[in-house]
């Protein structure tokens, strides 16, 4: 059963922290990333002290979940990516690098397609206090920022709570807060996401200032910290 969360705690967001302090790195995925109809499925149940995959794929994306990795996140709402374009990037998966289908997927992102409901400000603070509920029990957060129609975070897995479980807690509890606020029903988030584990020191700087140079990048602010719903404001003077 998912725990819903009734108020963020402090963040324990630490971003001059050495990478080299970190568990950073991973093994070689050994898995079939192929489009397959699973990827269809909901995220699984949310419940205590599981059992962290490894390497493991639904299908479509792979994932990799280890306690105590650093992870870039990146979760989107439903109808942020027009169909057409899915279709595409789902058969060029095979031809196609991650980096290179996941840069094609960000410029997506950026350029505001769908309801972007996350710009409502009661909705943004929403899923910003449900990033921040479990940070330093379940997961440790070291950045984050809620976009118009996607969110990306950095945190580090935490022993008995795997990703899928982590990202099932925050989508299912905003999805049908968010849906209440407004006025709404049916599908909120888009059912995949993607993660990233960071390799080393220059790799976890780089995800920590794409992750707060990402509302800059889009047009929407010219300076980081002047975005409302990401951990960039903290490292204001």
């Amino acid at each position: 059963m998912t725990t819903t969360p009734k108020g963020p705690q402090a963040p324990s967001v630490d971003i001059g922290a050495q990478a080299s302090s970190l568990h950073i790195g991973a093994p070689a995925p050994s898995v079939d990333v192929g489009p397959q109809a699973s990827s269809l499925q909901s995220e699984p149940q949310a419940s205590s002290l599981q059992t962290h995959k490894g390497w493991y794929s639904r299908g479509y994306l792979p994932h990799f979940d280890d306690p105590g990795l650093i992870q870039g996140i990146t979760f989107r709402l439903w109808d942020s990516l027009p169909a057409h374009v899915v279709e595409s990037l789902v058969e060029e998966l095979k031809q196609t690098s991650s980096a290179t289908k996941r840069a094609r997927i960000e410029a997506y992102l950026n350029a505001g397609y769908g309801a972007c409901y996350l710009c409502d400000p009661r909705i943004g603070r929403l899923v910003e206090n449900a990033l921040l509920h479990f940070d330093g029990e379940r997961y440790r957060m070291i950045a984050w920022v809620v976009m118009p129609n996607h969110v990306h975070t950095l945190i580090e897995t935490i022993e008995g709570y795997p990703l899928g479980t982590v990202l099932h807690s925050w989508k299912s509890y905003t999805a049908s807060k968010a849906n209440q606020i407004l006025g709404r029903s049916g599908r909120f988030w888009y059912h995949e996401y993607f993660d990233r584990y960071i390799r080393d020191e220059r790799h976890f700087a780089n995800a920590v200032r794409y992750i707060h140079e990402n509302p800059v990048k889009a047009g929407l602010v010219e300076k980081p910290e002047e975005w409302l719903f990401s951990s960039a404001r903290l490292l204001e003077d």
